[in-house]
């Protein structure tokens, strides 16, 4: 440590400015509680700012509900907790069904979610093609949740981190992790030798790098990174209210207020370890796909396209909940391209278990314990790998 570092003692440690991280500085401030927050970069500019802005709880695992259901509240109230309504608008998700099979599991999803009360509507035939006459031939019907809608994440994500900043929060952008220590009480975390915060509570929001700090610390998952392929049009005349999606996966499309519409499907492909692109095959597909679902879009043009970088793990579930090995160390990564709707109530999880040590929503299904070694064999081979 040099004479100039600055060292900063707090409650609570956070590395990452995505949603996740910023939302829970925000409600630790909201709970007095003192956080210095620690972003590489600036606030919102990777998976958090580059998703496309779906805020839908359908689709979601059983698992996750609770925790959207949570989201959903917050998300009510968006503009007196953050300042801006970050273009928020329940529009109705519509997940569109192309098949029989699509239609079976469209109704299957609609029973096991039916305790959430997400007031999910089947809809197929004449009707659907009454209320959505800009649709497609290859649409048979679909699920529409009407409380559910989208957001710009340009906006929402920054937005979280200033209002954390106006609460009191020490929003340390351009500050890049270097180094972490854990004594058993505090941990030291490290910019260079710029900045120093010690904290006895650290939250790993570090997205698709958070991988390096959970390992540091004896739980090395398998997250791996992936890069969502995403455009959006030039304006046009407006037409289509609901934000769509496609059972099973692929296209995915919305269209906002001023007429442009922002779709996102495929996959785009890495530059380096922190930057992506979407490639010209997979916008080619991604418009050929466009066209099929909304034919009115044959004449559009394309003015802009992006990719970034997102966290996932093989069972497409987030690692949310405190660390099996060092008491104080409380993870929220790899929310796999679906986090954008939960991170607000992902951030109360946090703030909760930080001062609390416990959740008052349900995040069993979470925890890093299952991708941690079992065995005495298991744990050495970790460690080699390591």
């Amino acid at each position: 440590m040099t004479t100039s570092t600055r060292v900063i003692d707090t409650d609570v440690a956070i590395v990452g400015g995505g949603i996740m991280g910023a939302s829970a500085a925000l409600a630790l401030r909201r709970k007095g509680v003192s956080v210095v927050l620690l972003e590489r970069d600036l606030c919102g500019s990777r998976s958090s700012g580059v998703n496309y802005g779906g805020v839908r709880r359908q689709g979601r695992p059983v698992s996750q509900l609770p925790l959207a259901q949570r989201a959903h509240q917050v998300w009510a109230n968006l503009p007196a907790l953050i300042g801006t309504d970050g273009e928020y608008q329940r529009s109705g998700h519509f997940k569109i069904g192309r098949s029989e099979a699509d239609m079976a599991s469209l109704e299957k999803y609609a029973e096991v979610s039916r305790d959430f009360d997400l007031g999910i509507q089947l809809i197929s035939g004449a009707t659907l093609r009454e209320r959505c006459p800009w649709l497609g031939g290859r649409a048979m019907g679909g699920s529409l949740c009407p409380d559910d809608g989208q957001a710009n994440p340009r906006l929402v994500s920054p937005a979280f981190a200033l209002a954390a900043r106006r609460a009191g929060a020490q929003i340390l952008e351009r500050t890049p992790m270097t180094s972490v220590e854990h004594d058993g009480k505090l941990f030291t975390v490290r910019s260079g030798t710029a900045v120093t915060v010690r904290a006895p509570v650290l939250i790993n929001c570090a997205g698709a790098w958070a991988g390096a700090l959970a390992a540091q610390f004896g739980e090395a998952v398998p997250i791996h990174s992936g890069h969502p392929a995403m455009a959006v049009t030039e304006p046009l005349p407006f037409f289509m209210h609901w934000s769509l999606g496609v059972e099973g996966g692929g296209i995915y499309c919305r269209q906002v207020a001023r007429g442009n519409l922002v779709l996102g499907g495929g996959a785009g492909v890495a530059l380096d370890a922190d930057r992506a692109r979407s490639e010209r095959s997979a916008i080619a597909t991604l418009a050929v796909q466009a066209v099929e679902l909304l034919p009115q879009l044959k004449n559009a043009h394309f003015i802009r396209t992006w990719s970034g970088t997102e966290g996932y793990l093989p069972d497409r579930q987030p690692v949310l909940g405190k660390s099996h090995t060092t008491p104080g160390l409380i993870h929220g990564f790899g929310f796999a391209g679906a986090g954008f709707q939960i991170g607000p109530g992902v951030g109360e999880v946090l703030a909760e278990l930080a001062l609390d040590g416990r959740s008052t929503t349900p995040i069993a299904a979470f925890a890093i314990e299952r991708f941690l070694p079992t065995t005495v064999a298991e744990v050495a081979s970790t460690a080699a790998a390591h």
